[in-house]
């Protein structure tokens, strides 16, 4: 089996940590229980490109478990956690492409060893995979039944290539399941890019100015855990709406222009590139402290940050100091790559159950439907979502009501009037 990892050694430490997540994910185990036993994707080459940890190494095994024939690579240089590579590969004998800290080439040349297997079903988290199809290996194309995206980032890529008629085979937007945003990108993203913070820096958020980047799910996720930290928010937006919302949610809104001369902490979750920029690095104040929550690391100007300040070194494992000519210090955390993931373990296993369910559930979707559908992003199918909500939910303990024949008559009719 051809793999490359940093340490087969390292499989125990990964056989712990994947057994402790595991308790958490009910829904992904039951699922797991299923396909087992009905083996949905007996025969199909599935390439995944995910964030290799705990909770991607049980979506692994809930994939292997209904026949399918896995390769995975990383979906970002700095988010693998080394011995869930290794347990994979000594465990269950899935090709694993991911090392921490590799380097662009290395990054795409994993990308390519997954797809060297062919794959029927494309797996992603920022569809590189899709991309790197369509731009470099067309010949693959015409054994692929579809795929799934999990990020938002993934998904505007594809609406946008969707939108360009250039998209060749049907995509599954994982991410906007509702059991996917709602919980894995707001509850998911908020607590673990604290952890992520806390981790990198072991700084106070109690009394200090937090700058959040966007009001999205994931931003909104970020500035309701900060304000519960005791931190002064703001929100920086472009969006009317989204801006409106952050205001009546009792958050500080204004351009970053003027959030950057007061943040302590700055945090980009938008999606889009060079959110903050060399003007706004100019004017932070000593010791800010600047990171980034969205997919890629396009989001902070790192390029041009380097062109106006200093490189002082890494003075932490995860933090990256710049001097400006000021003589005022700007922290850059991570590399300026998702700090939840950098500096942490990324998001519960608890929330990321529901979202690795979708996905198993949306892969066995695509082999039983692909032939109906045409080469768009389609949404999650509601009796796919409600199913995961309803699992989680009796995970939980918890028992909701039901409509009555007289409710459901009501709500179906126009007769009744009021």
């Amino acid at each position: 089996m051809n793999y490359d990892i940093k340490d087969i050694g390292l499989a125990e430490q990964g056989k712990s940590s994947v057994d402790w997540a595991n308790k958490s994910m009910p829904v992904l185990n039951s699922i797991k229980e299923r396909f087992q036993k009905e083996k949905p994707l007996q025969g199909v080459r599935l390439g995944a490109c995910l964030h290799v940890t705990t909770e991607t190494a049980s979506l692994m095994e809930t994939l292997k478990a209904g026949g399918a024939e896995i390769a995975l690579c990383a979906s970002n240089p700095l988010s693998t956690q080394d011995y869930v590579a290794a347990y994979l590969v000594k465990y269950h004998e899935i090709p694993v492409f991911a090392i921490r800290g590799e380097d662009r080439d290395t990054y795409y040349n994993h990308i390519n060893s997954v797809l060297s297997i062919a794959p029927n079903i494309t797996m992603d988290d920022g569809a590189d995979l899709v991309s790197t199809i369509h731009a470099e290996r067309q010949d693959l194309i015409e054994a692929i039944l579809g795929g799934t995206e999990e990020t938002t980032t993934g998904v505007i890529r594809l609406k946008a290539m969707a939108a360009d008629g250039v998209l060749r085979f049907p995509l599954v937007a994982v991410n906007d399941a509702d059991t996917k945003h709602l919980f894995d990108n707001r509850y998911g993203t908020g607590q673990s890019t604290i952890d992520g913070i806390i981790r990198a820096t072991n700084r106070l958020l109690a009394g200090s100015v937090f700058v959040v980047c966007g009001y999205g799910w994931c931003s909104r996720g970020l500035a309701m855990r900060a304000n519960g930290m005791g931190a002064n928010v703001i929100v920086t937006e472009v969006d009317p709406l989204r801006a409106l919302e952050a205001v009546m949610d009792g958050f500080r809104v204004m351009p970053i222009a003027e959030a950057s001369k007061i943040g302590d902490f700055f945090c980009t979750l938008t999606g889009d590139i060079n959110v903050i920029r060399k003007e706004h690095f100019l004017v932070m104040k000593d010791g800010a402290i600047v990171c980034n929550s969205g997919h890629f690391n396009v989001e902070l100007d790192i390029d041009g940050l380097a062109e106006i300040a200093d490189y002082e070194g890494r003075i932490r494992r995860d933090i990256d100091a710049y001097r400006l000519p000021s003589g005022q210090n700007v922290y850059v955390l991570g590399e300026g790559r998702l700090i939840n993931l950098a500096a942490a373990e990324g998001h519960p296993s608890s929330v990321m159950d529901m979202s690795f369910a979708n996905q198993a559930l949306s892969a066995e979707y695509l082999v039983k439907r692909s032939k109906e559908l045409a080469n768009t992003v389609y949404s999650v199918p509601e009796d796919i979502d409600k199913e995961i909500a309803r699992l989680k939910l009796a995970s939980l303990g918890v028992t909701i009501d039901t409509l009555t024949p007289e409710q459901e008559k009501y709500l179906s009719s126009w007769e009744m009037g009021t």
